[in-house]
């Protein structure tokens, strides 16, 4: 639970203030009075502020967002709250936000996003250089998950185990991670498998239909020899004696033919014993243990009981170095693939084809964060980017109090040459408002739905 926490307070607060530091950058650079940067909405928390020169940098009490107070000659009505209310400060009349020319204003308002697309980028970027491109060059099918297959994909369950993918939607596919991104990203209207031999597999799953796709590609599980990888020490297989490189033959007297063969067993024997035969250099060993009881998410998303006996199985990953060019071209991809997924679940969430039990809130937000903050620094730096990914295209959304609804204001301004009447802006902003409210409201259901089982 305390990991949770700090994983949303780090990745909230990282993310927020990089995006408000865009703004506050801007507005500095377009000579706009900025009153008061803050973390968090509302009013200030009075010990957790300090002014430098002009401005007042603060900590506020809602922590759901920032701001970056400017000086305006109107007060937003839907904003004035959120941001502590009117200043009081008399401000030269060239240094109001509405005093500057339209293509300033424009810089400033797409500031925010553009800290947030960047910052993804930079860590993307890094983690290329830093890890470099781990392919994992099987295309053979291992097994299909039937019940994570999409009702759309219900062929998929035809493909035998042993079947190569060979091309998709007619590209050629040369490792998993090609044939998981096809699956994903491939802006057709439906995925056309073929398999060596010459059959194929036509699945009508619309591009926007983004968690179908991503269920079809997790569904899809590639083939492992049933080879044990790494073995987690005070576990069961290592007090067993089990070693990585052993060859698992059989499990409770059947014959194991794959990794899947033996997962099964394990997975669905926690506290009961398990015998199982492993080959190692020419010999064959016969060897007890007991699974211990482990929680795993199902497809649902509630957890079930499960066995395990620590070890994992072994891959035969290739893993490519890359200079520095090459990791900011990979990074620049791994943004611009993240911005159309998320484009791609905003259109589907409209038309219908992304149910909205699938929108979550800072209670999800935080779940992830805690998971990835455990699985490691890399896991947890990549769930940021994608989350920096997500405020940057939500935020371009054309909803006025949104940074996308503001840039409307200004392009309206542009074309006929003077501001929006006050009165309709008010209107339009006080809308944006309420549409805002009933989405954190549905998030926060579906949130305390999912924590609850409902």
């Amino acid at each position: 639970m305390l990991m949770t926490v700090l994983a949303l307070i780090v990745v909230l607060g990282v993310l927020i203030f990089v995006h408000e530091a865009g703004h506050f950058v801007a507005a500095k650079w377009a000579g706009i009075y900025v009153h008061r940067f803050s973390l968090g909405l509302g009013p200030p928390i009075r010990w957790l502020t300090f002014r430098r020169g002009e401005t007042e940098y603060s900590i506020s009490w809602l922590p759901l967002g920032g701001y970056v107070k400017m000086a305006s000659r109107e007060e937003d009505i839907g904003s004035s709250a959120l941001e502590g209310g009117a200043p009081t400060v008399t401000v030269p009349a060239d240094r109001v936000f509405e005093a500057k020319p339209i293509w300033k204003r424009m810089v400033v308002i797409l500031a925010g996003v553009t800290m947030n697309a960047l910052f993804a980028w930079a860590v993307f970027a890094f983690l290329a250089y830093k890890n470099g491109r781990e392919i994992d060059p099987v295309t053979t099918v291992g097994r299909v998950v039937p019940e994570m297959v999409p009702a759309e994909a219900a062929a998929v369950t035809q493909i035998q185990p042993g079947t190569q993918i060979v091309r998709i939607n007619g590209d050629s596919v040369a490792s998993w991670d090609d044939l998981v991104s096809e699956i994903v990203h491939a802006p057709e209207p439906e995925i056309r498998m073929e398999f060596a031999g010459g059959s194929s597999l036509v699945l009508p799953i619309h591009p926007d239909a983004m968690e179908a796709r991503l269920k079809l590609a997790q569904a899809l599980q590639p083939a492992r020899a049933p080879v044990i990888g790494e073995v987690l020490p005070d576990k069961p297989a290592a007090n067993a004696g089990i070693q990585k490189g052993d060859t698992v033959v059989s499990v409770n007297g059947k014959p194991v033919q794959q990794w899947y063969d033996l997962l099964e067993v394990i997975l669905a024997s926690p506290g009961k014993n398990v015998s199982m035969t492993v080959a190692r250099s020419g010999q064959r060993a016969d060897i007890q243990l007991r699974p211990y009881l482990d929680s795993l998410a199902g497809v649902d998303g509630k957890p079930r009981p499960v066995g395990r006996i620590g070890v994992m199985v072994a891959a035969d990953f290739i893993t490519e170095k890359l200079g520095l060019g090459q990791a900011i071209a990979a990074g620049g991809v791994a943004t611009m693939r993240a911005s159309t997924q998320v484009i791609r679940t905003v259109r589907g969430l409209f038309s219908g084809r992304v149910s909205g039990r699938s929108i979550g809130g800072p209670i999800l937000i935080g779940q992830l964060a805690g998971e990835s903050a455990r699985l490691g620094l890399d896991t947890f730096l990549s769930f940021m980017a994608l989350i920096s990914i997500n405020l940057a295209i939500l935020n371009m959304l054309p909803v006025p109090v949104l940074d996308g609804g503001q840039f409307l204001f200004l392009l309206a301004e542009a074309a006929i040459r003077r501001p929006l009447p006050l009165k309709l802006r008010e209107r339009l902003t006080t809308v944006g408002l309420v549409l805002i409210i009933l989405l954190m409201g549905l998030a926060f259901s579906n949130d305390f739905r999912r924590l609850f089982g409902g």
